[in-house]
């Protein structure tokens, strides 16, 4: 082969890029001026708005492997969830404590002020509702579920029927949320224990009969007296 074509293959390999596919495009300034921000670098892996509203409110499915590696809980577990709160409810309760006792003083001042000649009854209701509140405190310190719950209800119906609609809604719905958790973690144990009870009794069952081999019960050695039979003859002689 002449060296002239020989070189003429070798040019025209360098200038598509030895690939075949072409001359890679030059890119600007600007464009690279771009790329180097770490914004424009985020916004190419950054979900959309529509994606990150779906993702907070819906809960997303677990994947087969995921649900495969979570091992179930045990019921030592399931009981510690039932008896105690966890660490965002205890947090909720020792936020909710103080400040309906803050609610409480500004609602009970304002009835006073717009309605003198109760003044007594909105005290004892002050009082009640500050007590409420310290319980609230002691039940969130000592991760009492259902108390909160119970608390935190009480606590919005006597907002709620002071016409503060505003102050007496959420702690109503705090305290729905409170014993729909303590409701899931009761039924959650009582599923539990009816499984393992029932789990243990077939493994029970299963032991006994292999234990012997997968054998019939023996007879029982008792000695039971034969039923004394009567002959035809006899039967006719006492008939006749």
């Amino acid at each position: 082969m002449p060296e002239g074509q020989d070189a003429a293959e070798r040019d025209s390999g360098a200038g598509s890029g030895g690939d075949g596919k072409g001359p890679e495009p030059k890119v600007g300034l600007w464009h690279r001026l771009l790329l180097a921000l770490p914004s424009a670098r985020r916004s190419e892996e950054k979900p959309s708005f529509g994606e990150r509203v779906s993702s907070a409110v819906l809960k997303p499915p677990e994947g087969g492997e995921e649900a495969e590696a979570r091992a179930p809980e045990s019921i030592e577990d399931l009981e510690y969830k039932n008896r105690y709160a966890d660490d965002t409810e205890r947090l909720i309760g020792l936020v909710a404590a103080p400040l309906s006792a803050a609610i409480a003083l500004v609602v009970t001042a304002n009835q006073i002020s717009n309605d003198p000649k109760h003044t007594s009854t909105y005290h004892v209701l002050e009082l009640m509702f500050l007590a409420m509140a310290a319980l609230l405190m002691a039940a969130a310190w000592y991760r009492k579920r259902l108390f909160m719950g119970i608390l935190l209800a009480l606590i919005g119906l006597g907002i709620f029927n002071l016409h503060y609609w505003e102050f007496g809604i959420p702690f109503v719905l705090a305290g729905a949320w409170y014993l729909v958790r303590a409701y899931r973690a009761q039924r959650a144990l009582k599923d539990a224990q009816a499984g393992g009870g029932a789990a243990a009794g077939g493994g029970a069952a299963a032991g006994g009969g292999s234990g012997d081999g997968g054998r019939a019960p023996s007879q029982s050695k008792r000695y039971t007296p034969p039923t004394p039979s009567r002959r035809r003859g006899q039967d006719k002689r006492q008939a006749g």
